[in-house]
């Protein structure tokens, strides 16, 4: 069992979540102001899902409880609220059928208030209550989807790494194998040979921080000796046993991100029972399995992945709902820069997407991302720091 915290105050989120499950709001939540807890319960075993939520209609106005069939037999999904004390009834029932949920919304109320406000990245901190920050991509590939072949070469690769700091990123995010959909691996060897020289040069030459778009722990490895302070890992460390240990032992940061499937195989038909939920539980899973590796928590950002494994919909409904994994309590990260999902709505070609991928930064920062991974470095730094000074005007 599962249970993920709604954003307070939002009542389209809520309402929108209802539908989903084949319920309409009730007139009794739309205009409530007061604090409230409103959460939703996945895989809750049917026979405490009917005790819960005859203990919430006892509990009189202002509690409400819907629930739905879950995605295995004899489970029910649960969206419930209440007042903000909520939880300290619960606890004060004491009984044993209601345990199960109130561990789960223990859990979950943990991880929102004992998340990180800050960011470590080597030796710098990130602060993303201040302002969001803009990662500048970097490919040294001769296929990634919208560059590849541009910076293959390395003094065409550092050339573009200075443009890119020039313009405000804050790192940058280099990678030597292409995540395409389709795209066909390279050998550990090659995508060593294409981006360890370059993040090493990037950090002599720049004093830049760097990151390493990889799954494999011995590119990594090397991209760490090299300077990088971060790893990128699309793979979430599931593709190589030895990434956590080794993010865990050399104190860098990571990035997990979400996939269905792998590049070769994650746009064949994507299927979500509930994408937001789906997403959810398994950065939820794969921040457990970082921590129980010894990775702090202040070290980890969290990625939805736009496009990787994801149907133009499923794309929209996780950018219409990112605002729900702030409730994980990491710092967020949104790529959607030149994605496939801004052509098929825009109708524009990979290198023609610039506005799309200006209106989706601006969308998911005002969601909560606190990173944005772009090929565009320099309008989105300008579009991200004036919305960052609007926020501060007095």
């Amino acid at each position: 069992m599962l249970a993920r915290l709604l954003p307070q105050g939002d009542d389209a989120l809520i309402a929108h979540e209802l539908v989903r499950m084949g319920h309409q709001t009730p007139e009794a939540l739309l205009g409530e102001h007061e604090r409230r807890l409103i959460w939703k319960c996945i895989g809750v075993p049917r026979a405490t899902a009917t005790v819960f939520l005859d203990w919430l209609q006892q509990q009189g106005p202002g509690y409400w409880g819907y629930s739905t069939a879950g995605a295995e037999a004899a489970t029910r999904d649960l969206l419930c609220g209440g007042p903000a004390t909520l939880m300290r009834q619960l606890r004060q029932a004491q009984q044993a059928a209601l345990q199960p949920v109130v561990v789960a919304l223990e859990q979950a109320m943990q991880l929102q208030e004992c998340g990180p406000a800050r960011l470590a990245l080597g030796e710098r901190v990130f602060d993303f209550r201040q302002r969001p920050y803009v990662m500048g991509i970097l490919n040294v590939t001769p296929d990634s989807f919208s560059d590849g072949g541009l910076y293959l070469q390395p003094e065409q690769a550092l050339k573009h790494a200075e443009t890119i700091l020039a313009a405000g990123a804050d790192i940058i995010d280099v990678g030597g194998q292409s995540s395409r959909p389709g795209a066909v691996p390279v050998a550990p060897e090659v995508e060593h040979a294409r981006a360890v020289p370059v993040i090493r040069e990037i950090v002599q030459r720049y004093g830049a921080l760097v990151s390493v778009d990889t799954y494999r722990a011995s590119v990594a490895a090397a991209a760490l000796d090299a300077g990088a302070v971060l790893v990128n890992d699309i793979s979430a460390l599931r593709f190589d046993a030895q990434m956590a240990p080794l993010i865990a032992r050399r104190g860098a940061s990571v990035v997990l991100m979400h996939m269905q499937g792998t590049p070769q195989t994650m746009q064949r038909a994507p299927a979500y029972r509930h994408v937001l939920d789906d997403v959810y539980s398994f950065l939820a899973e794969r921040l457990h399995c970082a921590v129980q590796h010894g990775i702090v928590r202040q070290r980890i950002v969290l990625d939805p992945g736009f496009g990787f494994g994801k149907t133009v919909q499923h794309n929209l409904d996780l950018l219409h709902g990112l605002e729900h994994f702030r409730a994980l309590g990491q710092p967020l990260l949104a790529g959607t820069s030149r994605k496939s999902f801004l052509g098929c709505l825009l109708q524009r070609q990979v290198w023609d997407r610039l506005e799309g991928t200006l209106a989706t930064v601006l969308y998911a920062v005002l969601r909560g991302a606190a990173l944005v991974r772009v090929h565009d470095v320099a309008p989105v730094v300008q579009t991200v720091r004036l919305l960052a000074a609007l926020d501060k005007r007095p």
